[in-house]
């Protein structure tokens, strides 16, 4: 049987947990599980998610990080988690289901029948799809896109999409091994690591790719993306373009392989 674990970033998300949700696409698919990490929340997301694993121990594990570190600490520490563990693919998933959780079969069988190593969501706004997005953010969202882009070297539509999921490999164990440099944009970073971890053109690097564009995606009332995370995200790029071109490049690819050296315990 296929094994898929979803890493589940949670911070102050008490309000916005849906419970439900989360134990029917495990009571539909056997071979899914969730590892939800706990954030440093000082509200009562650990007492709701403690509960989801109450109800499904064996399809569910919580990770506690008693201070808040940030979503892209929060994802690196639990996909670096799951990775370790005998999953065939490894991803993760927005806690506020703005994609909806019924996609991830989808995203699997894409995996598996076209054996790529990574499928992306897109948020494509087309005639008979439901992406809903305000659109300051629409328009701010293609704008970094476009950014992304050419910092990345490839034909990527949406980095930013909180759904993604990756074949379990070496190359994602090392990708997620680091720390990342930049917060907001993490995305575009780990994106830019796999180029660097393989050894290869960003063209080469994504050949096995697939951005999948979502039948449905909306804006989800408390989001905690504010207009000044997009002035934040511009300003991250600078440290990317920093990181990622030579002769910086070097040394931030001898940075990646000092990380993935060290005993697993210590990456956290």
């Amino acid at each position: 049987m296929r094994k898929t674990r979803i890493v589940v970033p949670c911070y102050n998300e008490a309000q916005r947990l849906q419970p439900n949700s989360f134990l029917a696409a495990l009571h539909n698919d056997p071979s899914l599980s969730f590892l939800f990490v706990n954030d440093g929340s000082n509200d009562d997301t650990l007492r709701v998610l403690n509960a989801i694993r109450d109800k499904n121990p064996a399809q569910v594990e919580v990770l506690d990080l008693e201070t808040n570190c940030g979503k892209a600490e929060a994802v690196r520490r639990g996909v670096l988690e799951a990775s370790e563990g005998p999953f065939d693919y490894v991803g993760y998933w927005d806690a506020d289901l703005a994609t909806p959780l019924e996609v991830i079969p989808e995203f699997c069988a894409v995996l598996e029948q076209r054996q790529v190593d990574a499928v992306l969501g897109a948020r494509v706004r087309l005639l008979g799809r439901r992406i809903k997005r305000r659109p300051m953010r629409h328009y701010l969202g293609r704008i970094f896109a476009t950014f992304a882009s050419l910092l990345l070297g490839m034909n990527v539509y949406d980095t930013q999409c909180g759904a993604k999921i990756f074949r379990n490999s070496t190359a994602l164990k090392i990708v997620f091994s680091s720390p990342f440099k930049v917060s907001w944009t993490f995305d575009v970073e780990l994106l830019a690591r796999f180029p660097l971890v393989l050894e290869a053109s960003s063209d080469e690097a994504c050949a096995n790719w697939v951005e999948f564009p979502l039948e449905e995606w909306r804006d989800v009332k408390g989001s905690k993306v504010a207009m000044a995370d997009y002035l934040k995200a511009m300003a991250e790029f600078a440290t990317l373009f920093v990181y990622l071109r030579t002769p910086a490049r070097k040394g931030y690819k001898r940075y990646l392989d000092g990380w993935s050296s060290r005993p697993v315990e210590s990456r956290g």
